[in-house]
């Protein structure tokens, strides 16, 4: 009998009462291995009504406190982070390597999250008046919600809920209905670390899921993570429906290659960048931006690599690369392959006939390398999410910061150069959230946060590090003054400190 993926509503798990169910792949074997529960609005409601009860006694409950709680669960998530790992590949596709890397990197905002006493303490004036204080609170918002992608099943969501449980909010999940596994499993250990009940619920589901999160009045705030059309359904829906909204979008992301980088390093860099995660990320290097005579070499390095991708199940140690997360995100890639080839591109290396013995239902695709690509092109133009890398060949450093600049997507970027100058101006100029000098894959550490630019985020606040915190919290300022100074009378002009 295949496996049915509950709710968690409440501290318990819930099974699901609409009567409709998504698919969960194996996406090495193409066979539906579980069916998750797609809630109804009702059941939406139920989650809300829970987290709207624990919100008083959890928003009271000491900073400390609520830090000890996330640091025992951070424990637990480590004890146990090679059974996480596996629940990842066997939903997602990712190597376990690269599963367990996206898991430490989530750990690392819970244990940003466990210093939050130091990051509440607010701000205190004495005497900003004759006899009069004034200070300044951050306080949690109520009930917040996370929906969260399927490349990332368990460090999204490890973006979202460790900062918003800290600041003292109370969380509903809604995780991508692709891989919901690991959602269920943190909620469980997040109750045995001693989260009161209520205070953290996973609602699976799809886009009726969705819109009564976005809808439902007892939801403060609103982060997602995920495609740009989507990304701004759920700003101007949220917003429409006065909630505060941060929602990260697609991302273009390109690596400039100076003539003076060094090719090795690169072509390391952009192997890794490029076919990750089967380029399931949104911080993927899709465009490698070769200047000058650099693009001959580079694609000379480049496509024996990418070629030579072991390209096998998440769970073979040996793998590089896995499959794509559903039948149908890989008939949208090689769509785009068949795009490029019709456009013009030069396919350097073609993916698309790989096949292997004993996965032939498998959702596999070989690393794609194009040259010769144009700005026009749809390949350049569209997020594709896969193992597809295209070149871009430029004249000059001043045509690569053009050309960067002008794409409608500000998620990240890198230079590869020796030129400290060159670097340095890059960094100041370009118009991207995220830069990476000689550094892929500029993804911020816990303490900073993460976020883009231009269509790739909407909402102004970034996701965790102390952006995250002022998301999750709303600003109170209290100016005090004890009775000496009001027996003196009304005053009926604009107060001014004397």
């Amino acid at each position: 009998m295949t496996r049915s993926i509950p709710h968690f509503i409440n501290g318990k798990t819930v099974e699901g009462k609409s009567g409709r169910f998504g698919d969960v792949f194996n996406p090495a074997t193409g066979e539906v291995q579980a069916k998750v529960a797609l809630a109804t609005r009702a059941e939406l409601g139920e989650a809300a009504a829970a987290a709207a009860a624990a919100f008083p006694r959890w928003s009271a409950t000491p900073p400390l406190t609520r830090a000890r709680i996330l640091f025992r669960f951070k424990q637990l998530m480590e004890e146990r982070i090679d059974e996480v790992t596996k629940i990842v590949t066997s939903e997602h596709g990712k190597v376990l390597s690269d599963a367990k890397g996206s898991i430490i990197r989530g750990l690392e905002v819970v244990e940003f999250a466990c210093g939050i006493p130091q990051m509440l303490k607010g701000e205190f004036s004495e005497n900003v008046g004759t006899n009069v204080d004034s200070w300044a609170v951050r306080q949690a918002l109520g009930v917040v919600a996370g929906i969260t992608p399927f490349n990332f099943p368990a460090m999204v969501p490890m973006w979202m809920f460790p900062v918003a449980l800290a600041c003292g909010n109370t969380f509903i999940l809604k995780p991508s209905e692709r891989d919901p596994s690991t959602s269920i499993f943190m909620a469980q250990l997040l109750k045995e670390a001693g989260l009161p009940d209520g205070v953290l619920n996973v609602v699976n589901g799809d886009k009726e899921a969705v819109d009564a999160i976005l809808e439902h009045p007892e939801i403060q705030a609103v982060s997602f993570v995920g495609s740009t059309p989507i990304a701004e359904y759920i700003y101007h829906t949220g917003a429409a429906h006065n909630k505060r909204v941060q929602a990260l979008g697609g991302a273009k992301n390109h690596m400039v290659v100076m003539p003076d980088a060094d090719l090795g390093q690169t072509v390391d860099a952009l192997m890794g960048a490029g076919y990750g995660s089967a380029g399931e990320r949104c911080m993927a290097v899709s465009v490698a931006v070769a200047v000058g005579k650099v693009a001959d070499p580079l694609i000379e390095k480049l496509a024996p690599r990418v070629s030579a991708l072991k390209v096998a199940p998440g769970t073979d140690p040996e793998a590089e690369m896995g499959p794509l997360v559903t039948k149908q995100h890989l008939d949208k890639v090689r769509g785009y392959v068949d795009s490029g080839v019709a456009e013009g591109a030069k396919l350097v290396v073609d993916g698309r006939g790989l096949k292997l013995q004993g996965y032939e239902k498998g959702f596999f695709l070989g690393g794609c390398l194009f040259d010769h690509v144009k700005p026009a092109m749809k390949i350049y133009k569209e997020e594709i999410f896969g193992p597809v890398l295209s070149v871009v060949r430029v004249p000059d450093y001043d045509s690569a910061v053009k050309l960067v600049n002008e794409h409608e997507y500000g998620n990240g970027t890198a230079i590869f150069t020796r030129d400290g100058d060159a670097a340095r101006e890059f960094a100041s100029k370009i118009k991207v959230g995220m830069v990476g000098i000689n550094v892929p894959i500029p993804v911020p550490m816990a303490f900073h946060s993460f976020g883009g630019w231009k269509r790739s985020l909407f909402g102004d606040h970034h996701m965790h590090g102390p952006e995250g915190v002022r998301f999750y919290t709303r600003l109170k300022t209290v100016t005090s003054r004890w009775p000496t100074g009001i027996r003196a009378g009304a005053e009926f002009v604009m107060p001014t400190m004397r």
